[in-house]
């Protein structure tokens, strides 16, 4: 085991003065990685705070329970206890026929309701899900519409599907951008690596001929390149935040004009550190291919 960390700390100071060596070609390798990568992380942080950002300007989602006109006070309160113990809600409120019918008249409907002989509005219930999504809402549509006393489930959740297959839509195209823009990034090390084993082809055949095996020859290339996809990872994340600082003050006087108080968010702990795994991965892709393919092709 201490032999192993041995090699593996050999070949990752001999790649790190491989990239010290030649520090324009590794800056401008690392800038190519960096903006590259930087496009579909950005597009997945603007889905992110575009999400909250809908969530703020829309409001909680609600469900409304209309009881029965003739619903009984115990089954008003039968239902009052079932919403109380649900575990999927963040709270709730009862307005009870009274009250809606004081709101009605206060928004000047005063004169139409005044000739009613008795008051026609039910008691009603508000419900505020914890979640906003949109299977949650048609189980508990179903679930309310079953008890016993409620004449009637509306269901606000219209904008709430929207918004989910918006953001499955933008998910998607940013994934697939991932993948196309990660396979150029192989491609980008794969050539490097390439270029790095005909630099030194000579001092390859000659550490053959001493006797070393063909996987001490490729560790410090499988450095390099996870190295170099890991520079291009910080330059990711550099111009992350450096796009999430210019945009911040835009988006949140974009906010205020509809009420909300939002600030634009940058990447976190869990996104920074798959931002870094993902280059340093595709770096060490690209190099393992390139590697295994020059140094067999040396043997033949």
């Amino acid at each position: 085991m201490t032999n192993w960390f041995y090699l593996h700390a050999r070949a990752f100071a001999l790649a790190l003065k491989r990239l010290a060596s030649q520090p324009l070609g590794t800056l401008l390798s690392a800038l190519v990685v960096g903006i590259a990568l930087s496009l579909p992380a950005a597009g997945y942080l603007l889905l992110d705070n575009v999400a909250s950002l809908a969530r703020g300007v829309s409001g909680t989602p609600e469900i409304s329970l209309f009881m029965t006109q003739d619903a009984s006070a115990a089954e008003i309160a039968a239902v009052e206890r079932r919403l109380r113990a649900d575990a999927e809600l963040s709270g709730f409120r009862h307005v009870p026929k009274d009250e809606a019918l004081r709101q009605l008249e206060q928004s000047g409907l005063g004169d139409v309701l005044g000739g009613l002989a008795a008051n026609p509005l039910p008691d009603a219930f508000i419900a505020m899900p914890l979640g906003d999504d949109p299977a949650m809402y048609d189980a508990l549509h179903a679930r309310f519409a079953a008890w016993p006393g409620v004449a009637h489930v509306q269901l606000d959740s219209a904008w709430v599907k929207r918004l989910h297959a918006l953001l499955g839509l933008g998910q998607s195209a940013v994934l697939l951008l991932a993948g196309l823009l990660g396979f150029a990034l192989v491609i980008v090390t794969f050539n490097t690596i390439r270029l790095q084993i005909l630099t030194q082809r000579h001092e390859i055949d000659v550490s053959r001929l001493l006797g070393a095996t063909d996987r001490f020859i490729r560790r410090p290339f499988y450095w390099f390149g996870t190295l170099q996809g890991l520079l291009g990872g910080v330059v990711a994340l550099a111009t992350v935040w450096a796009t999430v600082r210019a945009l911040s003050g835009p988006v949140s006087s974009l906010a205020e004009t509809y009420g909300a108080v939002f600030s634009l968010t940058g990447p976190g702990l869990h996104e920074s550190a798959a931002i870094l795994g993902f280059a340093a991965f595709l770096g060490w892709l690209g190099s393992a291919i390139s590697v295994r393919r020059h140094l067999a092709e040396r043997l033949t």
